[in-house]
């Protein structure tokens, strides 16, 4: 059998789209993955469909889409992502009007179960130390990190685009290596290792040297120009991890040790939804330039518990900038700064930080403040507008925002309580 080969087109929401179509149109790949969310993101993406029921998706989805699906068509690329974030249906309905419009013949997939929202109350958060239940009206969403189950059942039904909403990193490249190869949900060795490409391809360009590039010390040629990785899969789960030709980066088995050990508390139980991962006899070889071959990782037993990220309002954030120039610049700074600990004395300031960044001559005060409620936040950018004319000397370029924060809370819940669901075209299908 023939590696099976992935690649990742996105690591984050905001990815750079060229070298994803890239990969579409010369890797010859079997699937590509759209890797979007993070806590923050997908607690935005609620908030956003909260203002307007057919938001929530990934606003950059249409771009990647129409940007990748030509030559995932002409190579019968199969797509899988997370993009759908907090609405994977009306996300799977922008991907099959794309679809339509570009004139192909693609079945698009989307997975949900993994808002939990309305299963949460009782649930202690590990943060607050408190039931959820106590967020009252201020919980804004409530996300369990699905696994495989649900992007394997669409790949079953012949899905070409799945769309699903918060699964786990790892699990949107293990579910395809899973469904081609037909590995056993309790062969934990091949699981693990599926766990292991996903977790060095998942952030796209930090294992090609984005991340790990640091001037003089680990140079890293053509970074404006870097290439997204792919992994040539083999059906016992071990990897060569490389890049297309003629792209920008490296892939070294330094690049991958780095990556391997990025966000990872314990490298022998890495948790994952289907296996806990061990990484902690995985090995690197260089095989080829850009090319490395990635053995050595197992698994065992998942724990049944799911982590849940419960998203909720956490007040208000205002902030204001001001700048000063020339000579006494960082004293006239320094004074504004003192000003506005005097002015800004409202009882609903939970938290105030002030920064003075620059030079001597050069110097920009940032004022920023955590407050409970919207208008004691807009004061901070008024305040700090208002030392144009009443602070010291010479202000000027002169910003201010306001936003809401969301902040983020966690707990685990049990796998079973999670019922996942894969539609397609209409035709319903049930996930364990």
């Amino acid at each position: 059998m023939k590696p099976f080969r992935i690649g990742c087109g996105a690591g984050f929401q905001g990815d750079r789209i060229e070298p994803a179509a890239d990969l579409a149109n010369r890797g010859a790949l079997d699937v590509l993955v759209f890797e979007c969310l993070a806590e923050r993101t997908i607690a935005l993406a609620q908030k956003a469909r909260l203002d307007d029921p057919d938001a929530g998706y990934d606003p950059l989805l249409e771009r990647r889409l129409r940007a990748t699906l030509p030559g995932c068509a002409r190579h019968g690329t199969k797509i899988i992502t997370n993009m759908g974030a907090a609405n994977p249906g009306a996300a799977a309905k922008k991907a099959r009007a794309i679809v339509a419009d570009l004139g192909l013949s693609l079945k698009v997939a989307m997975v949900t179960g993994d808002d939990v929202s309305d299963q949460i109350a009782d649930f202690i958060l590990d943060e607050t130390k408190q039931p959820a239940s106590a967020l009252g009206q201020r919980m804004v969403s409530a996300n369990a990190y699905i696994g495989i189950s649900g992007i394997v059942a669409a790949l079953e039904q012949g899905a070409d685009i799945v769309i699903c909403g918060r699964a786990s990193d790892p699990a949107l490249f293990l579910a395809p290596l899973v469904h081609h190869f037909g590995w056993a949900m309790d062969d934990y060795q091949k699981l693990g290792r599926g766990t292991l490409i996903g977790h060095l391809l998942e952030c796209s360009a930090q294992i090609t040297g984005g991340y790990f590039a640091d001037p003089g010390v680990k140079d890293v040629p053509d970074l404006a120009n870097i290439g997204f990785p792919l992994a040539e899969v083999t059906a016992d789960g071990n990897a060569v991890v490389t890049k297309l030709a003629n792209t920008g980066g490296i892939v070294t088995p330094a690049t991958c040790t780095e990556q391997l050990l990025y966000e990872i508390h314990d490298p022998a139980r890495y948790l994952q939804p289907d296996v806990v991962a061990d990484f902690s006899k995985v090995t690197f070889e260089a095989v080829g330039k850009d090319r490395v071959a990635v053995r050595g990782a197992t698994g065992q037993p998942p724990t049944g518990q799911l982590k849940v990220s419960v998203a909720y309002r956490d007040g208000w954030q205002g902030e204001g900038q001001i700048s000063y120039m020339g000579s006494n610049a960082r004293a006239r700074a320094d004074l504004a700064r003192f000003i506005l600990d005097q002015r800004l004395t409202a009882s609903d300031i939970d938290e105030r930080l002030g920064h003075l960044i620059g030079s001597e001559e050069d110097m920009r005060l940032r004022y920023t403040a955590r407050c409970t409620s919207a208008a004691t936040a807009r004061s901070i950018g008024e305040e700090v507008e208002s030392l144009y004319l009443c602070g010291p000397a010479a202000g000027g370029g002169v910003s201010k925002s306001v936003r809401e924060i969301i902040a983020i809370a966690s707990t685990l819940m049990p796998s079973h309580r999670v019922q996942l669901r894969a539609d397609i075209l209409g035709v319903n299908h049930e996930a364990a």
